[in-house]
């Protein structure tokens, strides 16, 4: 039995939740969701005490993190995986990076693509069969994402309706499945890498000509 504390800033959700991992069950202890796409660095910190109040449990009772690292916008990525390791590093355990796309294409069936906002009239997506990725995750626009066998979407609601087909599955990452697309607990974990999947809109002064 593992207490897992699971962050995730890859969509305008900012997630913090506390899962206690059973072999390859999952419970749900407690999680706090705030809506708000500018507000990861001012909530992420209260939501993981939130979370913790709400499952009883002090934090030196954690055993592993579980980080969402995208694909998604580079700020909320960064105030996500900068926070996991630092508890990591503080409290002495483990940190999981997996693919924020699991935790919501881990609770579907079928044929499914999985789209979140990735602005400039794009989107990432990924595809799942029966909850496991079989393609993705990548970024394009919806026009140039091929659907082939897909039956549903899942993720973003007002992105997933662009592709005329039922949408289904939840809105956000799931703690639950980002913590059952850790592959490797017994082992080290890999370093954490960010999914940004494209170059940031910021330039050095060298990219900008001006050195």
């Amino acid at each position: 039995m593992t207490n897992v504390l699971v962050i995730d800033t890859a969509t305008p959700a900012v997630i913090a939740a506390i899962v206690r991992r059973t072999g390859s069950a999952a419970e749900l202890l407690a999680e706090r969701v705030t809506r708000d796409p500018r507000a990861h660095a001012e909530c992420l910190t209260p939501n993981v005490l939130g979370a913790l109040g709400d499952a009883a449990l002090p934090m030196s009772d954690l055993e592993a993190v579980v980080v969402g690292c995208g694909p998604g916008p580079f700020t909320g990525l960064r105030v996500g995986m900068a926070t996991a390791a630092a508890y990591g590093h503080a409290l002495g355990i483990p940190v999981h990076g997996v693919c924020s796309l699991d935790g919501i294409g881990g609770c579907t069936s079928g044929d499914v693509l999985v789209v979140t906002d990735a602005r400039r009239r794009e989107v990432y997506w990924a595809r799942y069969r029966d909850g496991v990725r079989v393609g993705g995750p990548e970024v394009a626009a919806p026009a140039d994402v091929a659907l082939d066998s897909v039956v549903a979407v899942a993720g973003s609601p007002d992105h997933a309706a662009q592709f005329g087909l039922p949408v289904v599955g939840p809105e956000f990452p799931a703690p639950s499945a980002l913590v059952a697309a850790v592959s490797n607990w017994d082992g080290e974990p890999e370093p954490l890498v960010p999914l940004y999947l494209r170059r940031p809109d910021a330039k050095t002064l060298a990219e900008r000509g001006l050195r």
